[in-house]
């Protein structure tokens, strides 16, 4: 829990002091005049379109579930992903998110090997959406951006994802040279854990291995005999990402702005890619100077501070604040639990 409070005042902290920076240098009079001109009804919109999205997500999950065999509880898998949001926007490189998911699914019986095919399965349709729009936000914007800094961090967090994505489809397609791979890195460290440790090792790698078959079944499942279930997951997928683009859109017609919906989006395509970068708790820091440099191409400077701090409000600090809620929920659930064990 205190390393998590860490995270969660880093992140924070970073984040204030991005915006406040944004906000100093595009702050003037004309902004005053925008902030009583607000139409809060689509502000208020764009907030119940990120909720929505939360739904959205929650069922992309539970169709990949299904189409594996588990049949897990909406409300359950709605707290599942709300709860992902809360920790991946504490963690460095929002990296909590992932394992968190496939530790609750894990929680309601399925297999670790399995939760994880899931949890990659999510992260490869989103990966794949996004470099398949890539191309098309590239012609969209490559001619409005001269920010060389901008340019350098794009071409960093491309080629992260690229080198992500191509170990783990190596992982899919060879498990044995995976499980070969983890034999020989605990075969080296073994020595170092003492001879007691060697049936808990043995025990530990032959869980290991049960895991990635589990894991490497259902990919392939999932790609032959679960192709309806994947479909459906990569229907969500799209609506997912459009939903949560639009957002941006509800936020500008709010400021009395007057959007391009394909720039828009293209903006959004690309600082989802820069956001990869392994940097801060919940990418805080690189989301709001990304957001500012993209945004500015199609955002009058007056407005451009006020744009991205309800941006990031609605896409991250109501992730905390949500995400929060139902995490002590959660644990609160447990404790009750657990108490009630104790006393039988």
């Amino acid at each position: 829990m205190n390393k998590f409070t860490k995270w969660s005042f880093a992140s924070l902290l970073i984040s204030a002091f991005s915006v406040a920076l944004v906000i100093v240098f595009t702050f003037d009079a004309e902004t005053v005049e925008a902030l009583g001109k607000i139409k809060p009804e689509y502000i208020f919109a764009a907030a119940l379109l990120h909720i929505i999205s939360y739904f959205v997500w929650g069922f992309r999950t539970r169709t990949l579930c299904k189409a594996l065999g588990y049949n897990i509880k909406p409300s359950r898998i709605i707290e599942i992903v709300i709860s992902s949001a809360f920790v991946a926007g504490i963690t460095p490189s929002s990296a909590g998110g992932e394992p968190l998911r496939i530790h609750m699914l894990h929680q309601d019986k399925i297999p670790i090997g399995k939760a994880t095919a899931i949890v990659f399965g999510e992260r490869m349709l989103d990966a794949g959406l996004i470099f398949v729009s890539l191309p098309f936000a590239l012609h969209l914007m490559g001619d409005m951006l001269s920010n060389y800094e901008f340019d350098a961090a794009f071409m960093f967090a491309n080629l992260l994802v690229f080198v992500i994505l191509l170990f783990s489809v190596y992982g899919v397609w060879k498990p044995q040279k995976v499980k070969k791979a983890m034999h020989r890195i605990m075969g080296r460290l073994s020595p170092y854990l003492g001879k007691r440790t060697d049936s808990a090792v043995s025990h530990f790698l032959e869980q290991l291995d049960r895991e990635i078959d589990h894991f490497h079944e259902s990919v392939f499942f999932l790609l032959s005999e679960g192709r309806k279930g994947l479909f459906r997951g990569i229907a969500y997928t799209f609506l997912f990402w459009i939903v949560e683009y639009s957002l941006l859109l509800f936020i500008l017609v709010g400021l009395n702005q007057t959007p391009s919906i394909p720039i828009v989006f293209a903006a959004q395509v690309l600082l989802s890619v820069v956001m990869v970068i392994p940097a801060t708790p919940g990418a805080s820091g690189v989301a709001e100077l990304g957001a500012a440099s993209l945004f500015s191409v199609f955002v009058n400077s007056s407005l451009l501070g006020i744009t991205v701090v309800a941006w990031r409000a609605l896409t991250y600090y109501l992730n905390l604040l949500v995400g929060g809620v139902v995490s002590l929920k959660l644990l609160r659930d447990m404790d009750v639990i657990q108490k009630l064990q104790g006393d039988s």
